[in-house]
């Protein structure tokens, strides 16, 4: 079958590795290249990399919605558009050009976690299950009809990126399967339920500052589920303390007040009061300085009993 895959991310690549074993890829559509954190070098999106390592013609349209996006994907003439993760809205003229139509894999259990950050969500909201679902495309947003789905349990010690990774395997064996039915004609589909649905808009940089005051569990959802980007924190001395990793304590303190550093314990780190218990800052960075665990931040001294995490 001949494939043009659009995608942008690491998370794509897995089911643009898997496609390509299979099926021939006409093309590749990414997002355009931008600056590094520096603002000098320019890097490649993942998937670019991946395409020009490969011999895969890499397009960069700034728009979908041009006439001249618009003739050359004609030109390529794909029987179907897979599109994983590649960050832009697909017009309607484009949705119903391929053959076989166009289909997506999105890192969420659909209806639930509609959206740009549905990974971190789940984990977030302490979800017990995550998953992929293989979709058609239609023009609202993640709305399109359920092909398949892969689910995996969220476990205790997921973060973002170890529950991130996991999903890119299973989103590419599920897209597989879903291509072959789609190829066969066996393919099935099911309708959502709209009412159920929930969504998720890209995190801004307040989105992910910590609430000392809602409970242990929530405090460690949230870290986890920031962990390592968009990165939770909370502010030192007026100073960013990013905040990558928390343990749950049931003790709770009777003196100080919520976000106060109120205890330490040896070898582990500083002790926050919080809502309804405490929790312990494992794994922080301060501004302009590099990770440290919860025992070198007792080491060196950072925090002091009574210091007030805002």
């Amino acid at each position: 079958m001949r494939i043009l895959f659009m995608g942008t991310p690491e998370f794509a690549v897995p089911s643009l590795e898997k496609l390509r074993e299979k099926h021939e890829i006409v093309g590749i559509f990414t997002k355009v290249d931008k600056p590094n954190t520096r603002g000098k070098k320019i890097k490649y999106t993942p998937v670019k990399e991946y395409g020009l390592n490969n011999d895969i013609p890499v397009y960069q349209p700034n728009s979908l919605k041009t006439e001249e996006t618009f003739n050359l994907i004609k030109e390529l003439n794909p029987d179907l558009i897979v599109v994983v993760a590649y960050g832009k809205i697909i017009p309607n003229n484009i949705i119903e050009f391929p053959k076989f139509g166009i289909i997506n894999v999105h890192s969420s259990l659909l209806p639930k976690f509609r959206g740009a950050a549905p990974i971190n969500a789940a984990i977030i909201a302490g979800e017990k299950e995550s998953g992929v679902t293989i979709m058609d495309i239609a023009e609202e947003l993640d709305a399109g009809d359920i092909i398949l789905k892969g689910i995996t349990p969220i476990y205790e010690e997921d973060t973002f990126l170890t529950l991130h990774d996991r999903l890119k395997v299973i989103g590419s064996e599920k897209l597989i399967e879903a291509v072959d039915q789609i190829e066969n004609g066996t393919a099935k589909r099911e309708k959502q339920d709209h009412q159920l649905a929930t969504f998720v808009k890209p995190y801004k940089k307040t989105d992910c500052m910590i609430n000392w005051n809602k409970t242990k569990e929530e405090i460690f959802n949230f870290v986890r589920g920031m962990n390592p980007f968009p990165t939770a924190y909370t502010l030192h001395n007026d100073k960013v303390l990013k905040v990558y990793s928390v343990e749950k304590l049931d003790k709770i303190y009777e003196n100080g007040e919520i976000g106060e550093i109120v205890d330490s314990i040896k070898g582990k780190g500083f002790v926050i009061k919080v809502k309804d218990g405490s929790v312990i800052l494992m794994e922080i960075k301060p501004e302009n300085k590099k990770i440290i665990s919860g025992k070198d931040s007792m080491n060196g001294n950072l925090f002091k009993i009574g210091e007030i995490l805002k």
